[in-house]
């Protein structure tokens, strides 16, 4: 079930959705949707939120699915206002760039999400995005589920009929939204850690190869700085989902447990992965700056050993130029050549020397 679920929910993430498009926000600037449910099955008609949670409320049964995107102080105020939310609750809902989190207010869930998208790139560089990051609430109560959505990630209306598509799943009720929007982010997390390995293996080959030049200290720095935004975007959720699904006094029902063990279990993953990479990056930029400090000493070496070569004539010149009356073989008809051969048969057997012990 969990599998087929799955399934269906990756052929809809294929399709995306631009959530700016006037068309996506028939009831208001920032409402993407607002849609009723009974018993698993959209019901038709489209109402504003009040009609649709008066409608709700008076049937005492069903929930209503309230999306937003880009809200302002405003209609978030009006939004928890109707839904009753937690002061606290609205407040994350008010303030962009909040840390991941899963917490509980009286009977309402509420996930912080960060959602993450691979940004392509022609190759690496000190500049590159690698990761783009985007926000993701999702407020889950007794009759409602409310999604606040910030960044230009995707439309959650794919993952809405992927949904309608399984109404015994969606007939689970608000834990079961929370599961599928969670499931969503977390698969585009795998999406991204396996590309991420991609960029791991371009750089350890450019440091490791023949012509290790060739990498750069930035890039690998960049490519750090990018795999902790992601970090910061995953990390959070790994001890939240495992309480969740671990605490008894948890509101979900006893048939979600598993989905959000699975979706837990993926996020461990995840975790573990960028774990990895991170160690991995350490491990490729202390042997880049081995390499360099490496490639530093050799020129050393040989600029000390041809400096040690040019000593001699330099020496044997300097003598000559001092132009005392008394000098060794100073009117000798063959001194001067005599004076460059010795000085280039030094210079020979020092170049020999050094070339034996490898600095030249």
């Amino acid at each position: 079930m969990i599998r087929n679920l799955r399934r269906l929910m990756r052929r809809a993430y294929s399709r995306t959705v631009d959530l700016s498009h006037p068309a996506r926000s028939p009831l208001g600037s920032s409402v993407v949707n607002c849609v009723v449910y009974d018993n698993g099955v959209r019901q038709p008609g489209t109402y504003p939120a009040e009609e649709a949670v008066e409608r709700v409320r008076k049937a005492g049964s069903g929930f209503v699915w309230v999306g937003l995107h880009e809200p302002t102080a405003e209609e978030v105020s009006t939004m928890a206002e109707l839904f009753a939310l937690h002061p606290l609750a609205s407040e994350h809902a008010l303030h962009p760039h909040q840390r991941p989190r899963l917490e509980r207010y009286d009977d309402t869930l509420l996930a912080v999400l960060k959602t993450c998208r691979y940004v392509d790139h022609a190759e690496l560089t000190a500049s590159s995005e690698i990761v783009d990051t985007g926000e993701l609430l999702v407020f889950a109560g007794p009759d409602f589920v409310l999604t606040v959505s910030r960044g230009l990630q995707g439309s959650l209306g794919p993952l809405r009929e992927a949904l309608e598509s399984v109404p015994d799943q969606l007939a689970k009720g608000p834990a079961a939204v929370l599961h599928a929007v969670t499931d969503r982010a977390v698969d585009d997390y795998l999406r991204v850690t396996d590309a991420l390995q991609n960029d791991l293996d371009t750089v350890e080959t450019q440091v490791f190869s023949d012509d290790a030049a060739s990498a750069d200290a930035g890039h690998i720095y960049q490519l750090k700085r990018e795999l902790m935004e992601f970090k910061r975007a995953v990390a959070p959720l790994d001890r939240p989902l495992q309480q969740l699904v671990t605490s008894p006094s948890a509101p979900l029902d006893p048939d979600l447990v598993p989905y959000f063990r699975d979706v837990a279990g993926h996020v461990t993953r995840v975790t573990e992965q960028i774990a990895a990479y991170d160690a991995l990056l350490d491990s490729i930029l202390q042997a880049h700056l081995a390499q360099v400090t490496l490639a530093q000493n050799e020129d050393m070496r040989k600029i000390t050993a041809w400096a040690a070569i040019i000593a001699v004539p330099t020496m044997v010149c300097g003598v000559y130029g001092m132009n005392f009356e008394h000098m060794p073989e100073l009117r000798w008809a063959y001194g001067y050549p005599a004076a460059l051969a010795a000085m280039a048969l030094a210079c020979f057997l020092i170049h020999r020397n050094f070339r034996r012990k490898g600095w030249l």
